[in-house]
């Protein structure tokens, strides 16, 4: 007797639960936007190498295209569209849009949720490809164009809004710092 190739699965996306029965083959992506109808996650390389399709999973950003849904069963997931709350935009959105951090707009999806993710990561301590001292005792690196150009660096725009983007979370982070 054949194993199944199908299972099914709860994902909350955005506060809300959905059952869904999927062939374990099915990306987290597919599943958001076919069967659930988030379609802010973008399907652009379908590779994992542009970062259109970045959501957060449990509060990290991961590339949906490269997740398999069946892995992710019973996990929180936060698409563009979750990212609002109560219909007002977060201060990262108002960014984005106040400094032109979005052109065509099909990268935003993903550049939103992963400077959301990359902003958590930062304010964690956790080191980027940039920070010259990992070691535990080190003082936090200070968030600049650098840190926030590597930290970015798996979301392509195709437009080249990157100094407006980069702008965008360093402006956010500021009045964030600010504010805390």
């Amino acid at each position: 007797m054949a194993e199944s190739t199908r299972s099914e699965i709860r994902l909350h996306v955005n506060g809300e639960t959905h059952r869904l029965d999927v062939d374990n083959r099915r990306t987290l992506l597919d599943a958001l936007r076919e069967d659930t109808g988030h379609t802010g996650p973008k399907k652009g390389c379908d590779r994992g190498q542009c970062g259109a399709c970045t959501v957060l999973l449990d509060g990290r950003r991961v590339v949906s295209c490269l997740t398999l849904a069946v892995a992710v069963d019973g996990s929180d997931i936060t698409t563009v569209e979750g990212l609002a709350h109560e219909g007002e935009l977060r201060p990262l959105q108002q960014s984005f849009v106040q400094l032109d951090g979005l052109q065509c707009g099909y990268c935003t999806p993903g550049q939103l949720c992963s400077a959301v993710g990359m902003l958590a990561e930062h304010a964690a301590g956790w080191p980027s490809a940039v920070t010259a001292d990992v070691s535990p005792d080190a003082p936090a690196r200070e968030l600049d164009a650098e840190e926030v150009r590597e930290r970015l660096s798996g979301n392509l725009c195709r437009c080249g809004a990157y100094p407006s983007i980069v702008r965008a979370v360093l402006e956010t982070a500021a009045r964030e710092e600010v504010a805390g």
